[in-house]
Protein backbone atom coordinates (compact mmCIF):
# COMPACT_ATOMS: atom_id res chain seq x y z
CA UNK A 1 0.00 0.00 0.00
CA UNK A 2 1.46 3.33 -1.02
CA UNK A 3 1.32 6.58 0.94
CA UNK A 4 1.44 10.12 -0.41
CA UNK A 5 3.98 12.62 0.90
CA UNK A 6 1.31 15.33 0.89
CA UNK A 7 -0.45 15.64 4.23
CA UNK A 8 -1.92 17.89 6.90
CA UNK A 9 -2.47 17.40 10.62
CA UNK A 10 -3.63 19.73 13.37
CA UNK A 11 -4.50 19.50 17.06
CA UNK A 12 -5.57 22.17 19.54
CA UNK A 13 -5.31 22.03 23.32
CA UNK A 14 -6.71 24.48 25.85
CA UNK A 15 -4.74 24.94 29.05
CA UNK A 16 -5.41 27.48 31.85
CA UNK A 17 -4.80 30.87 30.26
CA UNK A 18 -3.44 29.47 26.98
CA UNK A 19 -4.64 28.07 23.68
CA UNK A 20 -1.94 25.94 22.06
CA UNK A 21 -2.19 24.82 18.43
CA UNK A 22 0.10 22.23 16.81
CA UNK A 23 0.04 22.16 13.02
CA UNK A 24 1.87 19.97 10.50
CA UNK A 25 1.99 20.25 6.71
CA UNK A 26 4.03 18.06 4.35
CA UNK A 27 4.88 18.11 0.65
CA UNK A 28 7.04 15.90 -1.55
CA UNK A 29 10.83 15.91 -1.13
CA UNK A 30 13.65 13.46 -1.80
CA UNK A 31 14.56 13.42 1.90
CA UNK A 32 13.09 14.53 5.22
CA UNK A 33 13.28 18.31 5.52
CA UNK A 34 11.72 19.81 8.68
CA UNK A 35 11.00 23.51 8.98
CA UNK A 36 9.97 24.47 12.54
CA UNK A 37 8.17 27.62 13.70
CA UNK A 38 8.30 27.66 17.49
CA UNK A 39 7.78 30.60 19.92
CA UNK A 40 10.96 31.81 21.61
CA UNK A 41 9.85 30.50 25.01
CA UNK A 42 9.71 26.94 23.60
CA UNK A 43 12.92 27.01 21.57
CA UNK A 44 14.75 24.78 24.02
CA UNK A 45 12.31 21.97 23.16
CA UNK A 46 12.60 22.32 19.37
CA UNK A 47 15.05 19.42 19.07
CA UNK A 48 12.62 17.18 20.95
CA UNK A 49 9.86 18.11 18.50
CA UNK A 50 12.13 17.52 15.50
CA UNK A 51 13.21 14.09 16.75
CA UNK A 52 9.60 13.02 17.29
CA UNK A 53 8.64 14.11 13.77
CA UNK A 54 11.70 12.39 12.27
CA UNK A 55 10.76 9.10 13.95
CA UNK A 56 7.23 9.19 12.53
CA UNK A 57 7.77 10.60 9.03
CA UNK A 58 10.33 9.09 6.65
CA UNK A 59 10.38 11.62 3.82
CA UNK A 60 8.85 14.91 2.79
CA UNK A 61 9.20 18.65 3.28
CA UNK A 62 7.49 19.13 6.65
CA UNK A 63 6.37 22.47 8.11
CA UNK A 64 5.86 22.25 11.88
CA UNK A 65 4.18 25.18 13.62
CA UNK A 66 3.48 25.72 17.32
CA UNK A 67 1.13 28.60 18.09
CA UNK A 68 0.54 29.82 21.66
CA UNK A 69 -2.29 32.26 22.33
CA UNK A 70 -2.76 33.78 25.79
CA UNK A 71 -6.42 33.67 26.78
CA UNK A 72 -6.15 34.66 30.48
CA UNK A 73 -5.92 38.05 32.16
CA UNK A 74 -2.32 37.64 33.20
CA UNK A 75 -0.10 40.08 31.25
CA UNK A 76 2.82 38.67 29.31
CA UNK A 77 4.99 41.74 30.04
CA UNK A 78 5.44 44.36 32.79
CA UNK A 79 6.34 48.03 32.57
CA UNK A 80 9.89 48.71 33.64
CA UNK A 81 9.01 51.69 35.88
CA UNK A 82 12.54 52.86 36.64
CA UNK A 83 13.54 52.93 32.99
CA UNK A 84 10.33 54.70 31.92
CA UNK A 85 10.77 57.41 34.59
CA UNK A 86 14.35 57.98 33.51
CA UNK A 87 13.23 58.33 29.90
CA UNK A 88 10.54 60.84 30.90
CA UNK A 89 13.05 62.94 32.86
CA UNK A 90 15.42 63.05 29.92
CA UNK A 91 12.61 63.95 27.51
CA UNK A 92 11.54 66.78 29.87
CA UNK A 93 15.07 68.15 29.81
CA UNK A 94 15.15 68.12 25.99
CA UNK A 95 11.72 69.55 25.17
CA UNK A 96 8.59 71.05 26.64
CA UNK A 97 5.47 68.94 26.97
CA UNK A 98 3.06 67.25 29.35
CA UNK A 99 3.71 64.05 31.22
CA UNK A 100 1.22 62.02 29.15
CA UNK A 101 3.01 62.74 25.86
CA UNK A 102 6.37 61.97 27.51
CA UNK A 103 4.93 58.68 28.86
CA UNK A 104 3.62 57.67 25.43
CA UNK A 105 7.05 58.29 23.91
CA UNK A 106 8.91 56.59 26.76
CA UNK A 107 6.85 53.39 26.44
CA UNK A 108 8.00 53.04 22.83
CA UNK A 109 11.68 53.24 23.72
CA UNK A 110 13.91 50.17 24.27
CA UNK A 111 13.57 48.21 27.53
CA UNK A 112 10.41 50.07 28.54
CA UNK A 113 8.64 46.72 28.82
CA UNK A 114 10.10 43.84 30.77
CA UNK A 115 9.27 40.25 29.80
CA UNK A 116 10.21 37.63 32.32
CA UNK A 117 11.21 34.29 30.91
CA UNK A 118 9.07 31.53 32.33
CA UNK A 119 10.15 27.91 32.59
CA UNK A 120 8.03 25.49 30.57
CA UNK A 121 5.63 23.68 32.84
CA UNK A 122 6.24 19.87 32.61
CA UNK A 123 2.51 19.17 32.41
CA UNK A 124 2.08 21.73 29.66
CA UNK A 125 4.98 20.24 27.69
CA UNK A 126 3.51 16.74 28.07
CA UNK A 127 0.23 18.09 26.68
CA UNK A 128 2.08 19.64 23.73
CA UNK A 129 3.83 16.33 23.01
CA UNK A 130 0.47 14.56 23.06
CA UNK A 131 -0.95 17.20 20.71
CA UNK A 132 2.01 16.71 18.36
CA UNK A 133 1.35 12.97 18.31
CA UNK A 134 -2.31 13.60 17.48
CA UNK A 135 -1.30 15.93 14.64
CA UNK A 136 1.18 13.33 13.34
CA UNK A 137 -1.53 10.65 13.36
CA UNK A 138 -3.89 12.95 11.45
CA UNK A 139 -1.17 13.74 8.90
CA UNK A 140 -0.37 10.06 8.35
CA UNK A 141 -4.07 9.29 7.89
CA UNK A 142 -4.21 12.07 5.32
CA UNK A 143 -1.20 10.52 3.56
CA UNK A 144 -2.87 7.10 3.51
CA UNK A 145 -6.03 8.50 1.92
CA UNK A 146 -4.02 10.39 -0.69
CA UNK A 147 -2.01 7.22 -1.33
CA UNK A 148 -5.18 5.25 -2.10
CA UNK A 149 -6.16 7.79 -4.75
CA UNK A 150 -2.65 7.63 -6.28
CA UNK A 151 -2.70 3.83 -6.26
CA UNK A 152 -6.01 3.71 -8.14
CA UNK A 153 -4.63 6.12 -10.73
CA UNK A 154 -1.43 4.07 -11.13
CA UNK A 155 -3.35 0.83 -11.64
CA UNK A 156 -5.54 2.38 -14.32
CA UNK A 157 -2.55 3.76 -16.21
CA UNK A 158 -0.55 0.53 -15.97
CA UNK A 159 -3.58 -1.34 -17.32
CA UNK A 160 -3.72 1.18 -20.17
CA UNK A 161 -0.05 0.53 -21.00
CA UNK A 162 -0.71 -3.23 -20.93
CA UNK A 163 -3.62 -2.72 -23.31
CA UNK A 164 -1.36 -0.73 -25.65
CA UNK A 165 1.27 -3.48 -25.39
CA UNK A 166 -1.35 -5.98 -26.52
CA UNK A 167 -2.08 -3.70 -29.50
CA UNK A 168 1.66 -3.59 -30.26
CA UNK A 169 1.79 -7.40 -30.18
CA UNK A 170 -1.13 -7.68 -32.60
CA UNK A 171 0.43 -5.16 -34.95
CA UNK A 172 3.86 -6.78 -34.84
CA UNK A 173 3.16 -9.59 -37.37
CA UNK A 174 1.88 -7.20 -40.03
CA UNK A 175 4.73 -4.80 -39.27
CA UNK A 176 7.45 -7.39 -39.92
CA UNK A 177 5.73 -8.45 -43.13
CA UNK A 178 5.65 -4.80 -44.23
CA UNK A 179 9.34 -4.37 -43.35
CA UNK A 180 10.24 -7.47 -45.40
CA UNK A 181 8.24 -6.19 -48.35
CA UNK A 182 9.91 -2.77 -48.23
CA UNK A 183 13.38 -4.32 -48.13
CA UNK A 184 12.57 -6.60 -51.05
CA UNK A 185 11.27 -3.66 -53.10
CA UNK A 186 14.35 -1.62 -52.25
CA UNK A 187 16.69 -4.16 -53.83
CA UNK A 188 14.36 -5.32 -56.62
CA UNK A 189 16.04 -3.16 -59.24
CA UNK A 190 19.54 -4.47 -58.45
CA UNK A 191 18.60 -7.99 -57.52
CA UNK A 192 20.20 -9.47 -60.61
CA UNK A 193 23.56 -8.36 -59.26
CA UNK A 194 22.95 -9.59 -55.73
CA UNK A 195 23.94 -13.00 -54.45
CA UNK A 196 20.80 -14.79 -53.28
CA UNK A 197 22.42 -16.25 -50.17
CA UNK A 198 23.92 -12.89 -49.22
CA UNK A 199 20.58 -11.20 -49.81
CA UNK A 200 18.78 -13.66 -47.52
CA UNK A 201 21.44 -13.17 -44.83
CA UNK A 202 21.09 -9.38 -45.01
CA UNK A 203 17.31 -9.69 -44.93
CA UNK A 204 17.45 -11.86 -41.82
CA UNK A 205 19.89 -9.39 -40.21
CA UNK A 206 17.55 -6.46 -40.72
CA UNK A 207 14.49 -8.39 -39.61
CA UNK A 208 16.31 -9.38 -36.41
CA UNK A 209 17.34 -5.76 -35.95
CA UNK A 210 13.69 -4.73 -36.04
CA UNK A 211 12.54 -7.61 -33.83
CA UNK A 212 10.95 -6.41 -30.56
CA UNK A 213 10.09 -9.77 -28.98
CA UNK A 214 12.52 -9.36 -26.08
CA UNK A 215 11.39 -5.79 -25.43
CA UNK A 216 7.73 -6.86 -25.28
CA UNK A 217 8.54 -9.65 -22.81
CA UNK A 218 10.64 -7.37 -20.58
CA UNK A 219 8.04 -4.60 -20.67
CA UNK A 220 5.30 -7.00 -19.60
CA UNK A 221 7.48 -8.21 -16.70
CA UNK A 222 8.27 -4.65 -15.58
CA UNK A 223 4.58 -3.73 -15.63
CA UNK A 224 3.73 -6.80 -13.56
CA UNK A 225 6.54 -5.98 -11.11
CA UNK A 226 5.12 -2.45 -10.75
CA UNK A 227 1.70 -3.88 -9.86
CA UNK A 228 3.24 -6.28 -7.36
CA UNK A 229 5.11 -3.39 -5.73
CA UNK A 230 1.81 -1.53 -5.31
CA UNK A 231 0.57 -4.51 -3.26
CA UNK A 232 3.61 -4.40 -0.98
CA UNK A 233 3.08 -3.54 2.69
CA UNK A 234 5.70 -0.78 2.45
CA UNK A 235 5.38 2.43 0.49
CA UNK A 236 8.51 2.89 -1.61
CA UNK A 237 8.26 5.72 -4.12
CA UNK A 238 11.95 5.45 -5.05
CA UNK A 239 11.54 1.80 -6.02
CA UNK A 240 8.50 2.59 -8.15
CA UNK A 241 10.50 5.36 -9.79
CA UNK A 242 13.27 2.92 -10.72
CA UNK A 243 10.72 0.51 -12.22
CA UNK A 244 9.28 3.38 -14.25
CA UNK A 245 12.73 4.03 -15.68
CA UNK A 246 12.95 0.42 -16.86
CA UNK A 247 9.44 0.59 -18.33
CA UNK A 248 10.38 3.76 -20.19
CA UNK A 249 13.56 2.19 -21.53
CA UNK A 250 11.65 -0.73 -23.09
CA UNK A 251 8.97 1.55 -24.56
CA UNK A 252 11.63 3.77 -26.11
CA UNK A 253 13.41 0.77 -27.61
CA UNK A 254 10.17 -0.52 -29.12
CA UNK A 255 9.61 2.92 -30.60
CA UNK A 256 13.09 3.12 -32.09
CA UNK A 257 12.79 -0.35 -33.63
CA UNK A 258 9.19 -0.04 -34.81
CA UNK A 259 9.79 1.52 -38.24
CA UNK A 260 6.01 1.49 -38.56
CA UNK A 261 3.65 4.48 -38.28
CA UNK A 262 0.68 2.67 -36.65
CA UNK A 263 2.97 1.13 -34.01
CA UNK A 264 4.65 4.49 -33.41
CA UNK A 265 1.25 5.98 -32.58
CA UNK A 266 0.66 3.24 -30.01
CA UNK A 267 4.11 3.87 -28.52
CA UNK A 268 3.28 7.58 -28.15
CA UNK A 269 0.15 6.65 -26.17
CA UNK A 270 2.23 4.38 -23.92
CA UNK A 271 4.72 7.18 -23.30
CA UNK A 272 1.91 9.58 -22.43
CA UNK A 273 0.50 7.21 -19.80
CA UNK A 274 3.96 6.56 -18.36
CA UNK A 275 4.76 10.28 -18.07
CA UNK A 276 1.61 10.80 -16.00
CA UNK A 277 2.67 7.94 -13.72
CA UNK A 278 6.17 9.40 -13.32
CA UNK A 279 4.76 12.81 -12.39
CA UNK A 280 2.68 11.31 -9.59
CA UNK A 281 5.48 9.00 -8.41
CA UNK A 282 7.22 12.14 -7.09
CA UNK A 283 4.43 12.41 -4.49
CA UNK A 284 4.79 8.83 -3.24
CA UNK A 285 6.49 8.25 0.10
Amino acid sequence: MIHSMTGFGKHVIQSPGKKITVELKSLNSKNLDINARVPQAYREKELVFRNRIARELERGKVDFSLYVELTGDQPSAEINGAIVKKYMEQLGELAEGDSQSFLAMALRLPDALRTEREEIDPEEFAAIEAALQQALSALKEFRRDEGKALENDFRQRIEAILSHLDAVDKRDTDRLAAVRERLQRAVAEIRENVDENRFEQELIYYLEKYDITEEKVRLAKHLEYFRQSLDSADSNGKKLGFICQEIGREINTIGSKANDAPMQRIVVQMKDELEKVKEQILNVL
